[in-house]
């Protein structure tokens, strides 16, 4: 699976961006064959896997929680998968 975060660099996001996919691959490590980080500009900031957008700060309202975005990946990668304290 391949992980990509959008990440607008007028709005100075890259941390936030990077912080998310730190936690992406320290969840799902070699599960994940990339995690990119692409910068945008607009106000952009979307999370996309293998292509398909699972978050977009404009549509959902926000920035998601970390949970969140594990939860939306596993639920994609590995159904099956406990993700621990996440998931209680």
């Amino acid at each position: 699976m391949r992980i990509t975060i959008h990440y607008c660099t007028q709005c100075h996001w890259l941390m936030r961006a990077a912080w998310y996919a730190q936690e992406l691959l320290q969840t799902f490590g070699e599960d994940l064959d990339e995690v990119a980080l692409a910068p945008s500009h607009g106000g952009h900031f979307d999370i996309l896997a293998n292509g398909e957008l699972i978050w977009d700060r404009k549509r959902d309202n926000g920035f998601p929680a970390v949970k969140e975005i594990k939860r939306l990946v596993r639920d994609r990668l590995d159904p099956g998968r406990d993700l621990g304290h996440l998931d209680r």
